[in-house]
Protein backbone atom coordinates (compact mmCIF):
# COMPACT_ATOMS: atom_id res chain seq x y z
CA UNK A 1 0.00 0.00 0.00
CA UNK A 2 1.47 3.42 -1.27
CA UNK A 3 1.13 6.28 1.68
CA UNK A 4 -0.18 9.77 0.65
CA UNK A 5 2.40 12.44 0.93
CA UNK A 6 2.39 15.69 1.98
CA UNK A 7 4.29 18.46 0.17
CA UNK A 8 6.58 20.84 2.78
CA UNK A 9 7.11 24.36 1.78
CA UNK A 10 10.84 23.40 1.18
CA UNK A 11 9.96 20.99 -2.04
CA UNK A 12 10.06 17.93 -0.56
CA UNK A 13 7.90 15.68 0.57
CA UNK A 14 6.57 13.40 3.92
CA UNK A 15 4.77 10.61 4.02
CA UNK A 16 1.40 11.44 5.61
CA UNK A 17 0.93 8.42 7.66
CA UNK A 18 3.71 7.38 10.27
CA UNK A 19 4.90 5.15 13.39
CA UNK A 20 5.39 7.14 16.38
CA UNK A 21 8.26 5.86 19.08
CA UNK A 22 7.02 7.86 21.58
CA UNK A 23 7.46 5.99 24.89
CA UNK A 24 8.87 2.65 23.42
CA UNK A 25 11.45 1.17 25.67
CA UNK A 26 14.99 1.46 25.04
CA UNK A 27 15.44 -2.37 24.68
CA UNK A 28 12.06 -2.93 23.13
CA UNK A 29 12.29 -0.60 20.23
CA UNK A 30 14.32 -2.16 17.72
CA UNK A 31 11.95 -5.08 17.71
CA UNK A 32 8.80 -2.60 17.70
CA UNK A 33 9.81 -0.66 14.78
CA UNK A 34 11.30 -4.01 12.74
CA UNK A 35 7.50 -4.72 13.55
CA UNK A 36 6.29 -1.75 12.33
CA UNK A 37 8.33 -1.89 8.82
CA UNK A 38 7.16 -5.18 8.39
CA UNK A 39 3.52 -3.80 8.21
CA UNK A 40 4.72 -0.95 5.67
CA UNK A 41 5.48 1.69 7.97
CA UNK A 42 8.03 3.71 6.36
CA UNK A 43 8.22 6.87 7.83
CA UNK A 44 9.58 6.39 11.59
CA UNK A 45 9.33 9.62 14.09
CA UNK A 46 11.75 9.09 17.44
CA UNK A 47 13.41 12.17 19.64
CA UNK A 48 16.68 11.93 21.49
CA UNK A 49 14.22 13.42 24.69
CA UNK A 50 13.35 9.88 23.95
CA UNK A 51 16.37 7.68 24.41
CA UNK A 52 15.49 5.48 21.71
CA UNK A 53 17.38 6.15 18.96
CA UNK A 54 19.81 3.85 18.65
CA UNK A 55 17.05 0.79 18.85
CA UNK A 56 15.72 2.69 15.84
CA UNK A 57 18.64 3.12 13.73
CA UNK A 58 19.25 -1.41 14.47
CA UNK A 59 15.65 -1.54 13.24
CA UNK A 60 16.99 0.29 10.06
CA UNK A 61 20.16 -0.81 9.50
CA UNK A 62 18.53 -4.44 9.99
CA UNK A 63 15.30 -4.08 7.64
CA UNK A 64 17.80 -3.81 4.82
CA UNK A 65 15.49 -0.94 2.66
CA UNK A 66 16.80 1.76 0.49
CA UNK A 67 17.85 4.89 2.42
CA UNK A 68 15.30 6.67 0.07
CA UNK A 69 12.71 4.67 0.89
CA UNK A 70 12.45 5.77 4.65
CA UNK A 71 11.65 9.08 6.12
CA UNK A 72 12.95 9.45 9.64
CA UNK A 73 12.45 12.17 12.39
CA UNK A 74 14.05 13.20 15.36
CA UNK A 75 13.92 15.89 17.38
CA UNK A 76 16.34 18.22 19.74
CA UNK A 77 16.41 17.83 23.29
CA UNK A 78 15.40 20.41 25.17
CA UNK A 79 19.12 20.89 27.12
CA UNK A 80 20.55 20.87 23.55
CA UNK A 81 19.32 24.79 22.54
CA UNK A 82 22.49 26.54 22.82
CA UNK A 83 24.13 27.35 19.09
CA UNK A 84 26.78 24.70 19.68
CA UNK A 85 25.03 21.87 21.10
CA UNK A 86 22.47 22.12 18.06
CA UNK A 87 24.32 20.59 15.45
CA UNK A 88 26.65 18.33 18.16
CA UNK A 89 23.27 16.74 19.54
CA UNK A 90 22.59 16.24 15.97
CA UNK A 91 25.86 14.43 14.65
CA UNK A 92 25.23 12.40 18.18
CA UNK A 93 21.59 11.33 16.96
CA UNK A 94 23.00 9.93 13.59
CA UNK A 95 25.39 8.10 15.11
CA UNK A 96 22.69 6.15 16.98
CA UNK A 97 20.33 6.00 13.91
CA UNK A 98 23.52 4.92 11.80
CA UNK A 99 22.23 7.77 9.17
CA UNK A 100 24.17 10.47 7.89
CA UNK A 101 21.16 12.98 7.33
CA UNK A 102 17.78 12.69 9.05
CA UNK A 103 14.86 13.51 6.69
CA UNK A 104 13.47 15.97 9.57
CA UNK A 105 14.79 17.57 12.22
CA UNK A 106 12.42 19.34 14.81
CA UNK A 107 13.21 21.83 18.26
CA UNK A 108 10.95 19.57 20.52
CA UNK A 109 9.39 22.21 22.71
CA UNK A 110 10.19 25.93 22.06
CA UNK A 111 11.01 26.40 25.86
CA UNK A 112 10.22 30.47 26.01
CA UNK A 113 10.95 30.74 29.95
CA UNK A 114 14.50 29.19 29.32
CA UNK A 115 17.54 30.26 27.95
CA UNK A 116 16.87 33.61 28.16
CA UNK A 117 13.57 32.87 25.43
CA UNK A 118 16.31 32.47 22.83
CA UNK A 119 14.42 29.82 20.55
CA UNK A 120 15.01 32.00 17.59
CA UNK A 121 18.92 31.41 18.36
CA UNK A 122 18.44 27.92 18.05
CA UNK A 123 16.06 28.08 15.49
CA UNK A 124 19.31 29.53 13.37
CA UNK A 125 20.85 27.01 14.72
CA UNK A 126 18.51 24.64 13.16
CA UNK A 127 18.29 25.74 9.81
CA UNK A 128 22.41 25.84 9.75
CA UNK A 129 22.48 22.20 10.15
CA UNK A 130 20.34 21.32 7.33
CA UNK A 131 22.10 23.99 4.96
CA UNK A 132 25.36 21.48 6.09
CA UNK A 133 23.78 18.41 5.13
CA UNK A 134 22.58 17.08 8.24
CA UNK A 135 18.71 17.10 7.78
CA UNK A 136 16.96 17.47 4.78
CA UNK A 137 14.16 19.44 6.33
CA UNK A 138 13.78 21.27 9.73
CA UNK A 139 10.89 22.03 11.74
CA UNK A 140 9.59 22.48 15.10
CA UNK A 141 7.17 20.93 17.69
CA UNK A 142 4.97 22.46 20.17
CA UNK A 143 5.19 26.17 18.54
CA UNK A 144 2.34 28.28 19.25
CA UNK A 145 1.49 31.16 17.07
CA UNK A 146 3.54 33.32 18.90
CA UNK A 147 6.77 31.25 18.49
CA UNK A 148 6.12 31.01 15.07
CA UNK A 149 5.33 34.51 13.85
CA UNK A 150 9.11 35.12 16.27
CA UNK A 151 11.37 32.74 14.14
CA UNK A 152 10.00 33.72 10.77
CA UNK A 153 10.29 37.23 11.34
CA UNK A 154 13.50 36.81 12.60
CA UNK A 155 15.09 34.47 9.98
CA UNK A 156 12.57 34.26 7.22
CA UNK A 157 12.14 30.78 7.04
CA UNK A 158 9.20 29.11 7.97
CA UNK A 159 9.70 25.49 9.39
CA UNK A 160 8.38 22.81 6.84
CA UNK A 161 6.72 21.05 9.84
CA UNK A 162 5.00 21.76 13.41
CA UNK A 163 4.47 18.78 15.67
CA UNK A 164 1.81 20.05 17.85
CA UNK A 165 -0.89 17.87 20.28
CA UNK A 166 -3.98 17.49 17.98
CA UNK A 167 -6.92 15.39 18.69
CA UNK A 168 -11.20 15.60 18.11
CA UNK A 169 -11.13 17.11 21.84
CA UNK A 170 -8.28 18.98 21.43
CA UNK A 171 -8.53 20.66 17.38
CA UNK A 172 -6.07 22.92 18.43
CA UNK A 173 -7.30 25.62 15.09
CA UNK A 174 -5.54 28.94 15.93
CA UNK A 175 -2.16 26.85 15.66
CA UNK A 176 -2.91 24.98 12.54
CA UNK A 177 -5.00 28.05 10.96
CA UNK A 178 -0.89 29.88 11.49
CA UNK A 179 0.73 26.73 10.57
CA UNK A 180 -1.61 27.01 7.21
CA UNK A 181 -0.79 30.22 6.30
CA UNK A 182 2.45 30.12 6.62
CA UNK A 183 2.47 27.15 4.56
CA UNK A 184 3.65 25.09 7.75
CA UNK A 185 2.28 21.11 7.89
CA UNK A 186 0.83 20.23 10.66
CA UNK A 187 1.93 16.82 12.11
CA UNK A 188 -0.97 15.42 14.85
CA UNK A 189 0.95 13.97 18.19
CA UNK A 190 -1.49 12.18 20.98
CA UNK A 191 -4.08 12.15 17.39
CA UNK A 192 -6.13 9.55 19.21
CA UNK A 193 -6.47 11.27 22.45
CA UNK A 194 -3.65 8.60 24.81
CA UNK A 195 -6.50 6.29 24.07
CA UNK A 196 -9.71 8.52 24.84
CA UNK A 197 -11.40 8.52 21.71
CA UNK A 198 -12.34 5.02 22.69
CA UNK A 199 -15.43 4.24 23.88
CA UNK A 200 -16.63 7.57 22.63
CA UNK A 201 -20.36 7.40 21.40
CA UNK A 202 -19.89 9.88 18.18
CA UNK A 203 -16.97 7.92 17.30
CA UNK A 204 -18.39 4.50 18.31
CA UNK A 205 -21.58 5.55 16.08
CA UNK A 206 -19.28 6.22 12.84
CA UNK A 207 -17.21 3.50 13.87
CA UNK A 208 -19.82 0.68 13.72
CA UNK A 209 -21.29 1.66 10.72
CA UNK A 210 -18.12 1.69 8.88
CA UNK A 211 -17.07 -1.78 10.29
CA UNK A 212 -13.70 -0.02 11.75
CA UNK A 213 -12.47 0.94 15.13
CA UNK A 214 -12.83 4.46 16.63
CA UNK A 215 -9.29 4.54 16.78
CA UNK A 216 -9.08 4.33 12.82
CA UNK A 217 -11.90 6.30 12.75
CA UNK A 218 -9.97 9.29 14.39
CA UNK A 219 -7.03 8.74 12.46
CA UNK A 220 -8.72 8.83 9.46
CA UNK A 221 -10.55 11.88 10.37
CA UNK A 222 -6.94 13.80 10.78
CA UNK A 223 -5.66 12.03 7.59
CA UNK A 224 -8.51 14.00 5.61
CA UNK A 225 -8.03 17.29 7.64
CA UNK A 226 -4.34 17.28 6.14
CA UNK A 227 -2.84 16.28 9.13
CA UNK A 228 0.24 14.11 9.56
CA UNK A 229 -0.16 11.40 11.81
CA UNK A 230 2.18 8.73 13.76
CA UNK A 231 0.06 6.53 15.83
CA UNK A 232 2.07 4.15 18.08
CA UNK A 233 1.48 0.85 19.37
CA UNK A 234 4.10 -2.05 20.24
CA UNK A 235 1.19 -4.75 19.23
CA UNK A 236 1.67 -6.00 15.85
CA UNK A 237 -2.08 -6.50 15.30
CA UNK A 238 -2.76 -3.01 16.71
CA UNK A 239 -0.19 -1.39 13.96
CA UNK A 240 -1.74 -3.01 11.46
CA UNK A 241 -4.96 -1.77 12.19
CA UNK A 242 -3.46 1.69 12.55
CA UNK A 243 -2.42 1.19 8.73
CA UNK A 244 -5.41 0.21 7.45
CA UNK A 245 -7.00 3.87 6.93
CA UNK A 246 -6.77 3.90 3.14
CA UNK A 247 -10.16 1.60 2.14
CA UNK A 248 -12.44 4.07 3.42
CA UNK A 249 -13.39 7.74 3.64
CA UNK A 250 -15.72 9.85 6.19
CA UNK A 251 -18.38 11.58 4.65
CA UNK A 252 -18.79 15.64 6.00
CA UNK A 253 -20.86 14.92 8.22
CA UNK A 254 -18.99 12.64 9.77
CA UNK A 255 -16.09 15.09 9.76
CA UNK A 256 -18.39 17.98 11.18
CA UNK A 257 -19.63 15.61 13.80
CA UNK A 258 -15.53 14.97 14.98
CA UNK A 259 -15.11 18.37 14.61
CA UNK A 260 -17.86 19.10 16.75
CA UNK A 261 -16.12 17.13 19.90
CA UNK A 262 -13.37 19.96 20.11
CA UNK A 263 -12.99 20.93 23.98
CA UNK A 264 -11.23 24.04 22.99
CA UNK A 265 -8.23 24.13 25.35
CA UNK A 266 -10.03 22.20 28.12
CA UNK A 267 -9.51 19.59 25.79
CA UNK A 268 -5.25 20.04 25.73
CA UNK A 269 -4.03 16.58 27.50
CA UNK A 270 -0.62 17.75 27.39
CA UNK A 271 1.79 20.37 28.66
CA UNK A 272 0.96 23.97 27.45
CA UNK A 273 3.89 25.28 25.50
CA UNK A 274 3.37 28.67 26.55
CA UNK A 275 4.94 27.64 30.36
CA UNK A 276 6.24 24.17 29.60
CA UNK A 277 9.75 24.59 30.99
CA UNK A 278 11.47 21.28 32.05
CA UNK A 279 14.77 20.21 30.42
CA UNK A 280 16.81 16.84 31.72
CA UNK A 281 18.99 16.86 34.60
Amino acid sequence: MTVPTIDLNDGTTIPQLGFGTFQVEPDETADTVAAALDVGYRHIDTAQMYGNEAGVGEALAASKLAREDLYVTTKLNNNNHRTPDVRRSLEESLSKLQLDRVDLFLIHWPLPTRYDGDYVGTWKAMLEAREAGLATSVGVSNFEPAHLEAIINATGKAPAVNQIEVHPFFANSKVRAVDNAHGIATEAWSPIAQGEVLGNEVLEEIAERLGKSSAQVTLRWHLQRGDIVFPKSVSPERMKENFELFDFELTEADMGAIDGLDQGATGRMGPDPDTFDTIPD
